[in-house]
């Protein structure tokens, strides 16, 4: 069963300037990650979206409402510590982006993938220099080792930006969509809709199901949240 929600224990979250950058405080005390560090952010304009979390809870404190400040937790407490491994694992997704396996039939949906996803084959070719091969079906192909090289050199190693784009990839399936989004190539509906080509292909021949838009409705928020990372860090923020 799920557990009681924690109550709202503060009045105000507002910022605050400490020696992480734009901190969240509650009623004057800073907010803490579940590791116990400050929640703080590099730019203001992302620590008062944290803070605007924070301040439309009600009664209870429900985490599931706040992805914005989930992912902030999983940067500070660990992207920070493990940026290497986060940027691997970003790095493995290349191999077998989704952008790279299509269909092989119906037409309909072979002409729906490569409306969505030539542009960013097209977009890592022409701005990366990387050139990757599609693949038909589900056997594996290996790609170019060169494209894999210079695509895994275009994931940033800062702590904020490499974590918003891990957690795009996670969500996509396609580190090469979070590239494309991240170097402005793509707007987050456009994203969204490429991640999501072959489940809306499925629910129009089969039926919309109402739990799958829900999980679609969540994790939509939280892409949306690291979209906002992105756009605060890229606005001039000190990584």
């Amino acid at each position: 069963m799920r557990q009681p929600l924690p109550p709202r224990f503060y009045d105000r979250a507002t910022v605050v300037t400490d020696a992480d950058g734009f901190a969240v405080a509650l009623d004057g005390r800073i907010a803490k990650t579940p590791a116990g560090r400050p929640l703080a952010a590099p730019a203001r304009t992302l620590a008062e979206m944290l803070a605007s979390e924070w301040e439309v809870q009600h009664v209870v404190i429900d985490a599931a409402q706040m992805p914005l400040t989930m992912l902030a937790n999983t940067i500070i407490d660990g992207v920070t510590r493990s940026a290497n491994e986060v940027a691997a694992e970003v790095g493995n997704y290349l191999a077998c982006d989704l952008v790279l396996y299509r269909a092989e039939h119906p037409k309909g949906l072979i002409e729906r993938q490569a409306a969505a996803w030539d542009p960013v084959l097209d977009w890592s070719q022409a701005v990366l220099g990387a050139r990757f091969t599609v693949a038909h079906g589900m056997v594996h192909v290996a790609q170019p080792r060169e494209a894999l090289c210079v695509a895994r050199d275009a994931i940033p190693s800062a702590p904020w930006p490499l974590g918003a784009i891990h957690a795009i990839t996670t969500l996509t399936g396609s580190a090469l969509i979070a590239l494309a989004l991240a170097g402005d190539a793509m707007s987050l509906t456009q994203a969204w809709l490429a991640a999501n080509v072959d489940e809306d292909w499925n629910m129009e021949q089969w039926g919309r199901d109402a739990l799958a838009l829900d999980r679609r409705h969540r994790r939509f928020a939280e892409m949306r949240a690291a979209v906002e990372v992105l756009r605060a860090v890229r606005d001039g923020a000190t990584l």
